[in-house]
């Protein structure tokens, strides 16, 4: 399994998502469709980049009682995305019921990763809003064990916890790490951040880069840039 990049397309309309991505001449990239593009233009988007060409993580993060999830998951293992994910938060039991549901009776599945904790949340917020004692790392890790224990493929995590995840859990288990930021970029709205190229060095499988690529003056440059210190060093 080789590295990759993905883009977040956290736009609010097909049209907008459409014209950003033909930007990218001769390339298909790895695409994220997030809540905010899913609740506006629902399956079909995802239909329609698949048509495209693109590989898709549909990032809805699913978190309910295992019933619920585990039918939720069964549609949306129709539409042939390549990753889907839930919350790790929601217990061992609901992780194995969104796999159940995710399975299509042939025995084929996507991808399922659970999120550990966003990496907009820090040790300060873990604590005071959730009231979560226990060191950040430390959470990320329990929940990455208990994803595997539900026979999930990986999690998504911060950048800095892929390393510890892969020692706890194997080199196959995947870490998906949103968080990234260039070296000269602004942070924005996350806490737990790092560059692509020391994303690559700590260990992380993919890289999902959102407004560093989208909101740049010059966005397949910035994916290139981004494909340069994370895929090709």
């Amino acid at each position: 399994m080789g590295k990759d990049v993905i883009i977040a397309c956290d736009f609010p309309s097909a049209d907008e998502t459409l014209r950003f991505l033909d930007r990218f001449t001769g390339k298909k990239p790895f695409v994220k469709i997030g809540m905010e593009l899913f609740y506006a233009e629902g399956p079909s988007i995802v239909r329609r980049l698949k048509e495209r060409g693109h590989r898709v993580f549909l990032d809805l993060k699913l978190h309910d009682i295992p019933n619920t999830v585990k039918k939720a998951m069964a549609v949306l293992s129709a539409l042939d995305v390549d990753i889907v994910n839930c919350h790790a938060s929601g217990t061992v039991r609901m992780m194995e019921a969104a796999r159940e549901g995710l399975t299509r009776p042939d025995g084929s599945r996507p991808l399922l990763i659970a999120v550990t904790q966003l990496t907009s949340t820090d040790q300060e917020a873990m604590e005071n809003d959730l009231l979560i004692k226990s060191p950040i790392q430390e959470v990320v890790a329990h929940y990455a064990s208990n994803a595997k224990k539900a026979g999930l493929d990986g999690v998504v995590c911060s950048p800095l916890e892929a390393a510890k995840v892969h020692a706890l859990c194997g080199a196959d288990f995947l870490t998906v790490t949103p968080g990234i930021r260039f070296a000269d970029g602004d942070v924005g709205d996350q806490k737990r951040v790092m560059t692509p190229a020391a994303a690559r060095e700590i260990g992380s499988d993919y890289i999902v880069v959102g407004r560093p690529v989208t909101a740049a003056a010059d966005p397949v440059e910035a994916y290139e840039r981004c494909v340069r210190e994370f895929v090709d060093r």
